[in-house]
């Protein structure tokens, strides 16, 4: 690596390491001023913990030995004591990662859940379900091989984490929400966000950070491909906006700023997996049609009577899938429509729906291990009165003379 590789994958880590507290500042406005440092601390705390497993154990279970492996060998080389620059510039890149991958399912149960029992499954779910799918995905595991285990010309793909972040925190998302139930009152319109600027200020950042996202792991490529990924990210993320606010409005009748800022995230969401294998026009094809359905698709919890607090299956999983499986018809040279003949899709199918299937089913467990032990939800009481000063003794907006 030369030295405009090293910074740059640095400087990449650095964005993609900004984009937690993107991800705090988004949620954190959505939620009532009672519980934004709860929010918020969900967050910070996924950076804390996940940072200090990744670097213990996390990264040697990120590359397997073999497409069957479930995992590396997580005491291959504890605390990366062994690892070269080049190693520990990869272990910085992938724990960004991780962390936000872990920061992400935070969202579908804001208001009513315990710091402690958070951290014991963020901690958890990071060791069983995120650092083996990171392998499954990019480490060689099954689904990078999938292609290869049945003596076909194509790969699954998932540049820079359709399946391995967005789908895979989106189902966790989803079995917490079920886990936890639904929050006191329960009903659309209930809970208006308190602080629409915060959260425009999340998904600024978000988008920012985004471009350390998709076009980071470019320093491994000499950089080859970044303007096409770096276009698609500005591109898709565009259209994502237009593609909700119009459905916003002809839906509600208005086009709302967190509308706007939802839509920007869902566009992010659908063009981090396919960043790298869409010419431009494609990219701002999906990025329309990523905005529009997770518009509606965020209304789902209503119909389906689950509480995703600030609609992590409805704009993460949902956008998540919209973005692996769009690859299956406009991935350049094997998408169904543009010279492929639909293997792709089958494939960018199994990864998918394998990954969602196993992160909801530990994800499930562990939540409701959690809950029916050391209780994961806060008393109702606690919820109503806002559960900031309850569990952490502090208020948001505490004003002094």
């Amino acid at each position: 690596m030369d030295t405009g590789e090293l910074t740059w994958a640095v400087t990449a880590s650095a964005l993609v390491l900004f984009m937690t507290p993107g991800v705090a500042f988004f949620y954190g406005g959505l939620v009532k001023a009672k519980s934004v440092v709860s929010m918020m601390m969900m967050s910070f705390g996924a950076m804390g913990l996940i940072s200090v497993l990744w670097i213990i154990y996390g990264f040697n279970m990120s590359a397997t030995n073999g497409p069957w492996d479930f995992s590396g060998n997580p005491f291959s080389d504890l605390f990366l004591i062994n690892a070269d620059n080049e190693g520990l510039l990869g272990a910085l890149f992938g724990a960004t990662f991780a962390i936000i991958t872990v920061a992400l399912i935070s969202g579908a149960i804001a208001d009513r859940a315990k710091f402690g029992s958070w951290m014991i499954f963020a901690g958890i779910w990071a060791t069983f379900v995120y650092f083996p799918v990171a392998a499954w995905v990019w480490g060689g595991g099954w689904v990078l091989s999938l292609g290869d285990t049945f003596g076909l010309d194509y790969t699954v793909i998932d540049y820079a984490g359709g399946t391995a972040v967005h789908i895979n925190a989106g189902a966790a998302a989803l079995a917490l929400a079920l886990v936890l139930g639904k929050r006191v009152g329960f009903a659309k319109g209930m809970n208006k966000p308190h602080n629409v600027p915060l959260t425009l200020l999340g998904a600024s950042i978000l988008w920012f950070g985004w471009f350390g996202f998709n076009v980071g792991a470019e320093f491994l490529n000499d950089l080859a491909g970044a303007g096409l990924i770096a276009i698609n990210t500005l591109g898709a993320t565009a259209a994502a906006i237009l593609g909700w606010v119009v459905v916003e409005k002809i839906k509600d009748g208005k086009a709302t700023s967190v509308g706007a800022a939802s839509g920007a995230v869902a566009g992010l969401v659908a063009i981090t997996p396919s960043c790298a294998n869409l010419n431009p026009g494609w990219g701002l094809l999906l990025g329309v049609i990523a905005g529009a359905l997770c518009a509606l698709a965020v209304e789902l919890k209503f119909k389906l009577g689950f509480d995703d607090s600030l609609d992590v299956v409805g704009i993460h999983m949902i956008g998540g899938f919209i973005g692996t499986l769009y690859l299956g018809f406009f991935a350049t040279g094997t998408g169904l429509f543009v010279g492929g003949d639909g293997m792709q899709l089958a494939m960018q199918a199994i990864a998918a729906f394998g990954v969602a299937i196993y992160s909801f089913v530990v994800a499930f467990i562990v939540g409701f291990a959690i809950e029916k032990t050391i209780g994961f939800r806060v008393k109702s009481e606690d919820e109503l009165a806002g559960i900031d000063t309850v569990v952490h003794g502090e208020e948001g907006y505490a004003l002094t003379e």
